[in-house]
């Protein structure tokens, strides 16, 4: 038979009002948990609609809790995990996880641990599986001035109870690198370090560096040595350069002092030579006024210039007799 407009709105209404009831009130979900031991009622489930938490999350991690025989994990602290912005499944993985292996972890320290923005599933599987972090190469000088490049290996642990608030794999890494160098710093010879590298892990075992961290260290292993640079010499060769370089300024300066000292002497020389120049240029005039004065005669003149003749003659003969020597 035809069904007039009326029916047909009255059909879609109660169609919309339907699909609308099964969203707020998730019947089929409802059964689910029912069948699979979870009590929660319906209205629960209505106000979780209403509080913007997925159900269907909410009533997963129960079931999958309440089948791993997990007491402790409520449906109020999954919704307030939840709405405090934490992962409610990777929470619940980790505490099924947790219990298969015997690993003591409760549910508030789980979803601690995922609030502090870690991985507690990982973290778990880190305790059952411990994890091999690879070092980069990490550059030390023995006593006798070799380079060593290590790498290491080092096998850690999650620490559950150190996850909250402890270091993580870079403060871990840091610290291996600094026992490395430590280590290899105190070697009287690059040798011993070759001939015996376990020395390096157990130096570096014993100073307890995972403590602080969320990390447990199980063993390192020095995976590669290499020879790097004489060190020593370098340094060597390097001080060498600077002392001949420090000799070169030195001698610079004295070279430059010499030099200015010359200039200062003959100034002096030459103000010397124009002194006695203007000195002798007094000379005739002094004769003149002995003779206006009668304090020189024609005598004495005389003998004054034969005296100059005698001088310049004899130093004429010496400087031809010094030529001659030479």
């Amino acid at each position: 038979m035809d069904l007039t407009l009326f029916q047909m709105a009255l059909i879609a209404i109660a169609a919309i009002l339907l699909i609308v009831f099964l969203y707020y009130v998730p019947f089929m979900l409802w059964i689910n948990a029912q069948v699979s031991g979870v009590r929660i009622s319906l209205v629960q489930l209505f106000l979780m609609r209403i509080r913007k938490v997925p159900p269907t999350q909410i009533v997963n991690c129960l079931i999958e809790a309440h089948k791993a025989g997990l007491t402790d994990v409520k449906r109020d602290g999954l919704e307030a995990h939840y709405l405090a912005g934490g992962n409610i499944q990777r929470v619940v993985h980790a505490l099924v996880s947790a219990s298969k292996a015997s690993i003591d972890i409760t549910f508030q320290m789980a979803t601690a641990i995922d609030l502090a923005g870690r991985d507690v599933f990982e973290a778990v599987q880190m305790s059952v599986n411990p994890k091999v972090i690879d070092t980069p190469p990490v550059s030390a000088v023995a006593k006798d001035g070799i380079q060593l490049v290590a790498k290491a290996r080092v096998t850690v642990r999650a620490n559950i109870k150190q996850l909250v608030g402890g270091a993580g794999e870079d403060t871990v890494l840091a610290r291996v690198g600094e026992g490395i160098v430590s280590s290899i710093g105190s070697a009287e010879s690059h040798k011993e370090v070759l001939e015996n590298p376990d020395s390096i892990s157990k130096l570096v075992l014993n100073k307890g560096l995972d403590s602080g961290t969320a990390f447990e260290i199980l063993s390192i292993d020095i995976a590669d040595i290499d020879v790097g640079k004489n060190i020593g010499a370098q340094l060597q060769m390097d001080q060498a350069e600077a002392d001949k370089n420090i000799a070169q300024a030195k001698a610079e300066e004295r070279r430059a002092m010499a030099i200015a000292n010359e200039q200062e002497m003959k100034a002096k020389a030459q103000e010397a030579r124009a002194k006695v120049i203007e000195a002798e240029a007094l000379v005739p005039q002094a004769m003149a006024e002995a003779f206006r004065n009668g304090n020189l005669g024609i005598m004495d003149y005389y003998r004054m210039q034969n005296i100059q003749a005698d001088t310049a003659m004899r130093e004429t003969i010496g400087g031809k007799d010094t030529k001659a020597k030479k």
